[in-house]
């Protein structure tokens, strides 16, 4: 049988790599925020001529747009970000890049106050909020009747956080070299991410829960280890079919939900990651009082010893 659990200091070490990395992407860069989360009008256009994005973006600083945001998609459209243009700025805007490239057509346009922004993000934190606690609650909940059930939900909300965190910091680093922006959908991503990884974790942790109450190992190290072992299949077969899924809706749907399709599929790799290898490895070191040999240095001087 596979030993899965006595590999935990290797996995521990990948994902405090992974939480690392993600802590520093978002401390050095920081999320730049979309439409949604600060002020400003998003125009998204098509030119009937073939139009350079690079001549788009000079345009826009001549007629004054030196801060403007542009981003093609694979259908050939440009959004434009600028700051909140009202109807007739909108409008000069659009005859003045008509006049430059040629006849346009807008497929969308929108903008968003100041006021507006700041609600939104507040709804989007207290959402993610509301979901880690609620997590929590029913974990705990669910798992009442097993020993130290509060540890089952704990460990499934560090193993979430670990898996947020490296989608924010993988997003940080795509702002900071691509220019992109975190918006509503990129917020809708993080939390199907969230109910995706919890699922195959409460599935993994309902095998322990079976195994001990059958009794099939009084070593609770052993216990775990052959419950991953018995849904290790099942939950890379359903991580795969959910990737295919997903890469067909990055691939082929369009820019319009880029962010979800691309939080989805780094949040499906490293979810069936967390589930398997983070979550119950900590249900482990919890039982055993491993904690200390979390931090590296620590761990380093126990091999020693």
């Amino acid at each position: 049988m596979l030993d899965i659990t006595g590999k935990r200091p290797l996995f521990l070490i990948i994902s405090e790599v992974i939480i690392l990395i993600g802590i520093i992407a978002l401390v050095v860069f920081g999320l730049k925020p979309g439409i949604e989360f600060s002020e400003g009008s998003m125009l998204t256009v098509n030119f009937e001529q073939e139009v350079a994005q690079s001549e788009l973006q000079e345009e826009l600083v001549n007629l004054g747009y030196d801060n403007a945001l542009i981003q093609r998609t694979g259908a050939g459209d440009f959004f434009i970000r600028t700051q909140e243009l009202m109807g007739e700025e909108k409008m000069v805007l659009e005859e003045a890049l008509g006049a430059r490239f040629g006849s346009l057509t807008e497929r969308e346009f929108y903008s968003v106050s100041s006021m507006v922004a700041a609600e939104t993000v507040h709804n989007a934190i207290i959402a993610v909020g509301v979901a880690a606690v609620g997590i929590l609650l029913y974990i705990t909940w669910a798992f009442r009747r097993m020993p130290k059930p509060f540890h089952y939900g704990i460990c499934a909300i560090i193993a979430l956080v670990h898996d947020v965190v490296l989608v924010t910091g993988i997003f940080a680093i795509l702002g900071a070299i691509m220019g992109w922006e975190i918006n509503l959908m990129f917020i809708t991503g993080v939390l199907a991410v969230i109910g995706y990884s919890i699922n195959n974790t409460v599935v993994v942790f309902d095998r322990i829960r079976e195994n001990l109450r059958r009794g099939v190992h009084p070593d609770f190290e052993m216990v775990v280890n052959n419950s991953l072992v018995e849904t290790l299949s099942r939950s890379l077969n359903t991580s795969l079919t959910t990737l295919l899924v997903v890469l067909a809706l990055l691939l082929f749907v369009g820019a319009s939900i880029q962010n979800f399709a691309l939080v989805m599929l780094i949040g499906v790799i490293v979810g069936t990651y967390s589930s398997l290898f983070v979550a119950p490895t900590l249900l482990i070191v919890w039982e055993r009082g491993e904690w200390g040999n979390l931090i590296p240095l620590r761990r380093a001087k126990t091999k020693e010893a």
